[in-house]
This record gives C-alpha cells, structure tokens and sequence, in this order.
C-alpha cells in the first residue's frame, strides 16, 4: 500500500512554466462599474492567446454565479469576494497560467492584501479608470439606474465608496483611450514585466 511522502517528487511551477513557455502572474484590473474592465480584459486575453500564452480570465459578474454566488454585496461580502478569486488566482499562477481578473475591488486593503499573495513582479495593479458620470452614463447591465432607485443599495461610486489605487502598475483612462489603445498599453506594460511574451527555446 502506497502512503503519501512530502519526499514524493511533484511537478515544479518551474517546470510548469517551461512546459508552458512563459511566466505566471496575474493581471488584476480594478475599476468602477462601466469602466472598461472586462471589456478590456477580454481584449486582453484574446491578444495573449493569439501569441501562444496560456491565459485564464477570472471575470466578476461571471464568479457571481457560481464560486461567489451565495454572496452579497455588503462590504464583508464584498472583502471575501475579493478573497475568494485571489486565492483562484494564485492557484492558476501556480500552475504556470497568465490570470487576468476583472473586479470592480473597491477597497484598497484589500487589494493590498492580494498583491501580497504572489511573488514580487507576479502581481499587475491595473486601474480602468473612468469618471463616475462617464460610467453612469455608460450603464451597460442599468446597474446604476437601478443603484439611483434604491433597488441596489450600497452600490459602489453611489453609497459605498471606490478606493481608487495609489500607485498602480497601469493606470488606463478609459475615457479618453479606445479599448484598442487601452489593450495596447496593456500589453506594453505585461511585455515590461515580463508577463506578456514567450520565452526564447533553450539550445539542447
């Protein structure tokens, strides 16, 4: 009868990394409702994936109904929501992935926390940023309409505050940027950390 062994070899991240040919990390976009967010990280995607990058997209509204969905939208609510995907997150980066999440995040603590979840230079901080009246007026899911009503309370940028982030890898105002340049400058920021392109072949 086989026992477990911490001495039992098991595959690397490094050696998932190799198979994969490029890094892991993770690519955190944070932002109001109607900012861009998972607009862009879908663009986003579909750039990496075209250049042969093995990509996951962890989208907010998608999590909502599974992984998430027995939450609300209370600020305990919102922290272990963020919780939740970070640690998914880390486990994919683990696996040699390139993870790209699209949360609104509106809690800079918390984002912090996640930031110290990975490696230094694993985590980008990328903030769509668009005005409030920008994003109101956008109201792609009417979300705000509905938030203006009193139908969804503690709505964020309504009647629960967005912590913009200080000091961001990417800052990406998406009011004034066509998602074309805005998933340009991603990809420019990804390739100077090292995230966003394949490594070279290894000579035999």
């Amino acid at each position: 009868m086989l026992l477990p062994s911490d001495r039992a070899p098991r595959v690397t991240r490094g050696q998932r990394e190799a198979l994969n040919g490029h890094r892991g990390g993770v690519v955190y976009l944070t932002g109001l409702s109607g900012s861009g967010k998972s607009t862009l990280a879908t663009a986003l995607e579909l750039r990496l994936h075209a250049q042969g990058l093995r990509t996951f997209l962890l989208d907010g509204d998608e999590l909502r109904r599974g992984i998430t969905r027995d939450l609300g939208f209370s600020d305990a609510d919102r922290i272990e929501n963020m919780r939740r995907v970070t640690e998914i997150a880390r486990l994919m980066v683990d696996a040699g992935l390139l993870v790209i999440t699209a949360l609104i995040s509106p809690f800079r603590a918390e984002r912090d926390a996640a930031r110290a979840r990975f490696a230094a230079g694993e985590f980008i901080e990328v903030f769509v940023d668009a005005p409030l009246a920008v994003c109101e007026a956008r109201d792609p899911k009417g979300l705000y309409r509905r938030a203006r009503s009193g139908e969804i309370p503690g709505f964020t940028g309504i009647d629960s505050p967005y912590e913009p982030p200080l000091s961001p890898e990417l800052h990406l105002e998406t009011a004034r940027l066509t998602p074309q340049q805005a998933t340009a400058l991603l990809l420019e920021g990804l390739a100077r950390a090292g995230l966003g392109r394949l490594r070279e072949p290894q000579a035999p």
